[in-house]
């Protein structure tokens, strides 16, 4: 029975009145019920980017080394030399991930891998980013436990190493965590693959899974807030299967390798709803589409349904008719469909019957993101916290009386403490690529060796980093997000790496609401002038809107992925310090800026104050200094100075090698109160370790390059000693960084 299409049944899709009276402008009509299901899909937020749009706009995206523009393919594409490029991107799963953690966790990671094989690119390496509620909380502790599994499992399962992320949490996130996941893949110039649908006549095939009612209207769900109601929606959270997608993989690089693909999209959000139309507005074309040639999982299943669902391992291809049976052979060898459903037409339209009826007509371009989707810009008002917190007077707190006591109880902060509990259950070595492991280094680096047609070529790799301090976002918009961007880069730097590009995951709250709306648009402001300044491209990304529940909004948190490049992926420097007797320095000058520290979170239970400046001009030289020193095996460690300050610095530096931990004695001076020498965060500081016997050549780098270098102590014994401030024993330190996460989550390493 047909449903009867009215305002009210729009709005229940999420359409606003006046997008439903729009769509009956465009048709010159009542829609269909599935022409309405595909425009509210497709006008969602989440496929639509409607709020967004305008200002992602604003971001850098091109650049020498980009071999695509953002937002162009299925993701962005970076020219590394020797005919390779590195297709990366990160996408959310956040709404999923909060009702159905498991699930959506490992569909968040499923996800993002087809958008780097659809390309033509073998996925090397994932990340995640990842916020959570206060520890202590039950609630925090089940979400925990099933998005780390579902992310292990789907990886594991697949065989891509999860090299590197960030865990972080705050009270913000209870009900609504934030699960980012990027993912890495190479690829030949040669064998990039395009994302349109070309070639009028030509065929359109559905490829992998069969299709079922799981996550019908997960884009829908996707775009509106967290609340009681969410838990009825489980049904529109996917289900993945990493061992079909390890199979889909492995056909559609086949496929491509052979030149039988004229284009080919994952289906992902809003499922065929958005291949066909994405596709066809990308072609300048349009779809006759037979929804009874769609290999279904259940029989009685309707237009709208078919269109609507998110089954997962599913791509929709274009072939020419004469490699029709050439592209069933290969994916009948891997076992998974490959069924012609269609063809391309020159009207422009996509047509869609089911039973012999045509269930729906609409122009592709009206569907599509930079087309015919709508495009607002949103109310904005600066929020009035924003003065009253950065006017908190940091400087009026007491001073500590016992500085080990504070010390401890920073390697104890949840966002400082130890994630081994976590990586640990992902696969991180699987491909045998990975150079700097997690917990080794500031930053991800893999060999490109076996990509590499010879040379110097051979030696390079890749660098990987995602890094956001929300916190920061929270305090001020528009600086917070240029330090995701500059720490990110930092981080790179810290192993010898070259940062090249960006990928971003903006998550952030309602955007009607003019604050929240005020603090997207600046942290696009901060973003654009950070990758301005650091000549880092946007090259793609997602935006995450509606992130909160009834009792709050989470903090601002753009996430960022940073992809660099090392040209001797052999000389990639770690973090800790291995050799007794090395000399320790400190390359950067510490600033009176307390603001946004852990340090104040934790021991004062303060968030406030000015978030530290940023001096991209010093940033450039600090890069150089960290990639000559790596490359010329001037220096044996480096680690960024930042959630704790300098002290935990040096106590990472000391503890992070749980196989080989030694001391260090440092002295240094105290010119300011200690608690500010010892745990402010800003300065863009770096703990360096480097011979004694190449001391002159280190000191003599830093001041060719105009930067302050304070050799503060060497490497020795069992102990951190910091003057007479603090002297506690490295097991000791290690005891307490370590224990933390096992302590407060029953997270299954075993299963």
């Amino acid at each position: 029975m047909e449903i009867e299409v009215t305002l009210q049944v729009a709005q229940g899709m999420g359409l606003t009145p006046e997008e439903f009276e729009e769509i009956k402008k465009i048709l010159g009509r009542v829609p269909t019920y599935t022409e309405l299901g595909v425009y509210s899909v497709m006008w969602s937020e989440h496929a639509s980017y409607k709020n967004s749009i305008l200002q992602l706009k604003k971001l850098p995206r091109s650049g020498k080394n980009l071999l695509v523009s953002a937002g162009e393919e299925n993701a962005g594409l970076v020219d590394i030399g020797d005919g390779l490029a590195v297709a990366f991107k990160i996408e959310s799963h956040n709404h999923p991930s909060a009702v159905e953690p498991y699930q959506g966790a490992a569909t968040g990671v499923g996800g993002i891998l087809r958008d780097i094989f659809t390309m033509g690119a073998r996925p090397v390496a994932a990340l995640d980013s990842l916020r959570f509620g206060n520890p202590d909380n039950p609630h925090v502790k089940y979400l925990l436990e099933g998005i780390v599994k579902g992310i292990a499992d789907y990886g594991n399962a697949f065989g891509v190493p999860t090299v590197a992320g960030e865990i972080y949490f705050d009270s913000c996130y209870d009900e609504n965590p934030l699960v980012n996941a990027m993912a890495v893949g190479i690829v030949r110039h040669d064998r990039v693959a395009k994302a349109a649908s070309t070639g009028v006549g030509n065929l359109v095939m559905i490829v992998g899974s069969s299709t079922g009612r799981d996550g019908i209207h997960g884009a829908t769900f996707a775009s509106e807030d967290i609340s009681e109601a969410s838990e009825s929606k489980r049904p529109s959270v996917q289900v993945g299967d990493p061992f079909t997608e390890k199979l889909l993989l492995e056909a559609t690089l086949e496929a491509i390798e052979a030149g039988l693909v004229v284009g080919i999209q994952d289906m992902g959000a809003a499922g065929i709803a958005c291949s066909t139309s994405e596709m066809s507005a990308k072609g300048s074309t349009g779809m006759d589409i037979n929804l009874d040639l769609v290999p279904l999982r259940e029989a009685d299943m309707s237009a709208y349904e078919i269109m609507l669902s998110e089954s997962q391992e599913r791509m929709l291809v274009i072939v020419t008719p004469e490699n029709e049976n050439a592209i069933k052979k290969i994916f009948t060898k891997w076992d998974l469909n490959a069924e012609v459903v269609g063809k391309v037409t020159s009207d422009g339209i996509l047509r869609i019957r089911r039973f012999g009826k045509v269930e729906a007509e609409i122009p592709s371009k009206t569907l599509a993101l930079g087309e015919g989707a709508p495009v607002y810009v949103r109310e904005s008002r600066r929020p009035e916290y924003l003065d009253r917190l950065a006017a908190v007077d940091t400087s009026s707190l007491p001073e500590p009386n016992d500085y080990n006591d504070v010390l401890k109880k920073l390697l104890a902060s949840p966002n400082i403490a130890a994630k081994h509990y976590v990586f640990e259950q992902y696969d991180y070595m699987v491909q045998t690529n990975t150079v700097v492991q997690p917990g080794e280094g500031d930053a991800a680096v893999i060999r490109l060796e076996r990509w590499a047609k010879g040379g110097e070529g051979r030696k390079r790799g890749l660098v990987m980093k995602t890094d956001c301090n929300a916190r920061y976002v929270y305090l001020n918009p528009e600086v917070g997000a240029e330090h995701a961007v500059v720490e990110s880069a930092r981080n790179i730097a810290c192993t010898g790496g070259k940062p090249v590009a960006i990928t971003n995951c903006l998550n952030f709250g309602n955007p009607y609401k003019p604050d929240v709306y005020y603090q997207f648009e600046q942290a696009i402001k901060g973003i654009s002038k950070a990758c301005t300044e650091l000549e880092t491209p946007v090259t793609g990304g997602n935006v995450s809107f509606y992130n909160e529940s009834p009792n709050r909004t989470v903090f601002p948190t753009p996430v960022i992925g940073m992809l660099g490049i090392i040209e001797d992926a052999s000389k990639a420097l770690r973090s800790v310090f291995t050799v007794e007797g090395d000399m320790i320095a400190v390359v950067g000058t510490g600033r009176n800026e307390m603001g946004g520290s852990e340090y104040l979170s934790v021991v004062h239970s303060t968030v406030g104050g000015k978030v530290p400046d940023i001096d991209y001009e010093y940033e450039r030289r600090l890069h150089s200094f960290l990639q000559e020193g790596a490359m010329t095996d001037l220096l044996r460690s480096a680690h960024d100075v930042s959630e704790g300050g300098l002290a935990v610095t040096l106590a990472e530096c000391c503890i992070m090698n749980r196989d080989r931990m030694v001391g260090a004695k440092v002295a240094m001076d105290f010119d300011v109160r200690r608690d500010i020498v010892l745990f402010s965060e800003g300065g863009g500081r770096v703990v360096i370790s480097y011979d004694s016997a190449r001391a002159d050549e280190v000191l003599g780098l830093a001041k060719s390059l105009r930067l302050p270098i304070e050799v503060i102590g060497v490497v020795s014994g069992s102990v951190l000693q910091i003057n007479e401030t603090i002297l506690s024993g490295v097991n000791e330190l290690a005891s307490v960084y370590y224990d933390v996460l096992p302590a407060k989550f029953a997270l299954a390493v075993s299963d």
